[in-house]
């Protein structure tokens, strides 16, 4: 089966080489090609280029993309999609003063989500994780990464994951699993803090690693929640499963937890409110990702990350949407793209490279997601009708996406 887009106004994000990411100044360069075509053959992007060598091909499916945009579907590599119910009345707990800390401390919060998620079957889970999921994906995410971390038992845990092994089954979209058991302390270990993580490493893990149900490894790396000594334990707990570290960091108070993060070869360092020089010099010729989710400064009214700071300095930036019932209901990538250049003041180029290209390194998945290139999956958003690349972020509340194709195929 072949798809043939021709005249394409604008063609974003092609790459003829293969790189798995961009940093510094490099992030402002969005390669586009004018007045282009692109060639999809079955679930694989096959060629592209301007129209004068644009091939005829009889046989191939034709769509004409005049006025449109074409761009690679969002990568979103960080999500809490799968949850039970919703947390509305902490949403107005803070409209009238409360903190996120003063919540939490009242039992809402993380351990609210993990009561209701403890107090629901795995189907009906499912049930309100695949609307979500649906719903991102004709909001133009190609790729997602989701995580568990509403359990924070042995069986709520194991039941999350087994969701996401659901999704990943059901919907053509790639999906990436990651355990976030240390997302909180359950209350039975406020004051057994060893205990519970004896239990992440002892029961939790050999069990996730039997049934093959994630791909990373995550922990709320935190003032109040864990500590850096014991990220570190869960981090090296999972490498020898085969799991590599994503780890939320930085969201509140910096505790010199991101060099802790790079050295034990975390992937992704998430969240980054606060960044220290100390934090941007252990970034420095690393592999670790940073990723900012400015939805969810933007909900509960926290600092935004410095993109400014961490791209001047030559890092690479990811964007993700953190959707979670508690502080970002929402998993729309082009709220995430527009917040980051309104907000953080972001380049409408660096953001996209950050929701694409980075966001795909993020995810583990850069050799088949994040750009347009020849062998990648065919992945793309068809805009409608519009004057510029620009509008996306321009025009924030207006859905300017006509079809979205995964694997080769509209949904």
């Amino acid at each position: 089966m072949k798809t043939l887009f021709i005249n394409i106004k604008e063609l974003l994000q092609v790459r003829e080489q293969f790189i798995d990411k961009v940093a510094g100044a490099d992030m402002s360069v969005l390669p586009k090609i004018e007045n282009a075509y692109l060639l999809i053959e079955n679930n694989i992007i096959s060629d592209f280029g301007p129209m004068e060598n644009c091939p005829t091909l009889p046989e191939a499916d034709r769509i004409d993309a005049t006025g449109r945009i074409v761009l690679p579907t969002w990568v979103d590599s960080h999500t809490h999609i799968v949850y039970a119910g919703n947390r509305i009345q902490e949403f107005v707990d803070r409209i009238n003063g409360l903190s996120y800390e003063e919540i939490a401390n009242r039992g809402g919060g993380i351990l609210n989500s993990a009561k209701k998620l403890n107090e629901t079957s795995e189907d009906e889970i499912y049930e309100q994780s695949k609307l979500r999921l649906e719903e991102i994906m004709q909001q133009g995410t190609g790729a997602v990464e989701i995580k568990s971390g509403y359990g924070l038992s042995v069986d709520g845990e194991i039941k999350m994951l087994r969701v996401i092994k659901r999704l990943k089954e059901n919907y053509p979209i790639a999906i990436k699993a990651t355990f976030l058991g240390a997302h909180a302390f359950p209350i039975e270990y406020k004051e057994n803090h060893d205990g519970y993580i004896d239990l992440i490493i002892n029961e939790m893990l050999p069990k996730i690693a039997n049934e093959n149900l994630a791909d990373y490894i995550d922990a709320f790396l935190e003032t109040g929640y864990f500590s850096v000594a014991e990220t570190i334990k869960i981090m090296e707990a999972g490498k020898k499963y085969g799991l590599s570290a994503k780890i939320h960091v930085n969201q509140f108070t910096a505790i010199n937890g991101i060099k802790a993060c790079v050295e034990n070869g975390a992937l992704s360092v998430d969240h980054l409110e606060l960044v220290t020089d100390e934090d941007l010099r252990a970034l420095h010729n690393s592999k670790t990702m940073p990723v900012a989710l400015p939805s969810c400064s933007y909900f509960i009214i926290i600092p935004y990350t410095p993109a400014r700071k961490i791209i001047d300095a030559g890092l690479p930036l990811a964007l993700a949407s953190d959707y979670n019932p508690g502080t970002t209901p929402s998993g729309n990538m082009n709220f995430v793209v527009a917040t980051a250049c309104i907000k953080m003041k972001m380049t409408p180029e660096e953001a996209i490279n950050a929701a694409t290209i980075n966001g795909a390194y993020a995810m583990g998945i850069s050799a088949t997601h994040g750009s347009i290139t020849k062998g990648k999956r065919a992945n793309i958003i068809l805009t409608k009708p519009i004057n510029s690349f620009y509008e996306l972020p321009y025009a924030f509340g207006t859905n300017l996406i006509e079809r979205v194709m995964i694997e080769g195929q509209f949904i």
